[in-house]
């Protein structure tokens, strides 16, 4: 999970996403402004001003969410009489699979219905990829984490079929120099199982 921080461009703000949204409604906490979906009244977010104030090390861009920065952002919400407690899940959400298996779905000729070790325990991710292939290393986004293009994973049913997951592509990815011919990214042997990927 990261937070974005642009003294220049935005000023003195963390910019602490949680969730897509398209509708928002804000309620400000003095300093922390709580972005709320108008739909399903989740918080998706928050917007911390004077952050400086609140955090011992910031630099600009984007920045991976520590423990220490979660400590500092609930004594923040403390200090400014936020009334939720912050509850965030820091285990990574892009981690490397392994495909244990695959079955042909009964209702897609071009899906396939994968079950994936992720090492804390083992996914069903239905894939609708080409290449996809018992044995494989892959990229998989467990549920909960933001695509670069935006879209959030979540639980889903693909024709009827349980899905938890994507296998992902480079080019889902936002990887450079991605190959533009449809396929997920399979990754060298050498990847351990259930280790972030970083990109």
């Amino acid at each position: 999970m990261f937070v974005y921080y642009n003294q220049q461009g935005v000023g003195d703000v963390l910019l602490f996403p949680l969730k897509n949204s398209e509708k928002v409604s804000y309620q400000t906490y003095q300093d922390v402004v709580q972005i709320v979906d108008d739909q399903s009244n989740e918080i998706v977010g928050y917007n911390i001003f004077h952050a400086s104030n609140y955090f011992s090390s910031l630099t600009n861009g984007k920045i991976k969410l520590t423990d220490d920065m979660v400590s500092e952002i609930a004594k923040a919400f403390e200090q400014n009489n936020v009334p939720e407690k912050l509850d965030i899940d820091l285990s990574p959400k892009f981690v490397v699979g392994y495909v244990h298996d695959i079955a042909q779905h009964d209702n897609a000729d071009k899906l396939k219905v994968c079950q994936v070790d992720v090492g804390s325990g083992q996914l069903q991710i239905v894939c609708g990829a080409p290449n996809i292939d018992k044995g494989q290393k892959v990229v998989v986004a467990k549920v909960g984490a933001i695509m670069p293009s935006g879209m959030e994973i979540k639980p889903t049913k693909l024709r009827g079929v349980d899905s938890a997951g994507m296998i992902c592509s480079q080019k889902e990815l936002g990887l450079p120099n991605a190959p533009q011919e449809k396929g997920i990214y399979v990754l060298p042997a050498d990847h351990e199982i259930g280790s972030e990927f970083q990109f």
